[in-house]
């Protein structure tokens, strides 16, 4: 692995394990009213949000109801607080950033979650001004597979694509950094461990990992 000027990291599952949270609460709502969601059924938002598949519409569509999910979505969000607080950082991501910024290499953030979910997170941590640049869907960019928050990200941090290293959990969010032309290492979390990540150009079995990698790797 060639030590990249930039890192560019997606923020769901890379940063912090809210997948799982996510996904679980889901797995709650579905089991409240006698259905199951699986890993791989629920696979599509992984990455991308529920621009590609929704599952609220996948439960109405199970059940013959309609939901008020002006009701449900805030009750699921507690659920999903409720478990994250009890979470920092994955493991490793401190010790990656502060290598990061020991060696003068360029961070930013492109997620296709909404600002409100990556930049309330990044704070609550005490870590967000420590990016260059913070891109998410709702600052009007396309999600993922589409390329347009990993070159946002890039065009942030003033580099070449070739000087930038994107990591990222997922299949969409691997798919996105090719199509953005940028090298991306996978590190696959239990959310997407039987995803394809054939397409990365390198893949972790960790943040921690990683930065070994990185510390072993030449300028």
């Amino acid at each position: 692995m060639r030590r990249p000027r930039g890192i560019i990291f997606d923020f769901d599952g890379v940063l912090v394990d809210t997948e799982w949270a996510i996904y679980q609460s889901w797995v709650h709502l579905y089991r409240r009213e006698g259905c199951e969601i699986s890993i791989a059924t629920y696979a599509p938002c992984l990455g991308a949000g529920y621009s590609h598949w929704d599952p609220a519409k996948h439960l109405e569509k199970l059940t013959g109801k309609h939901y008020d999910w002006e009701v449900e979505t805030p009750i699921r969000q507690a659920r999903i607080e409720s478990d994250l607080s009890r979470m920092g950082l994955m493991p490793g991501a401190r010790e990656l950033m502060d290598w990061c910024c020991a060696e003068g290499v360029g961070m930013a953030v492109a997620s296709s979650s909404s600002r409100h979910w990556v930049a309330g997170w990044l704070t609550r941590l005490g870590i967000y001004e420590r990016f260059e640049g913070v891109f998410t869907r709702t600052d009007g960019y396309p999600v993922k597979p589409n390329p347009a928050l990993f070159l946002a990200a890039q065009e942030c941090l003033g580099l070449d694509k070739e000087e930038c290293l994107i990591v990222e959990d997922s299949e969409n969010g691997t798919i996105s950094a090719v199509n953005a032309g940028i090298p991306c290492v996978a590190i696959p979390n239990r959310m997407t461990a039987a995803s394809d990540f054939s397409r990365a150009a390198y893949r972790e079995h960790s943040l921690t990992s990683l930065l070994e990698s990185l510390r072993n790797s030449s300028h």
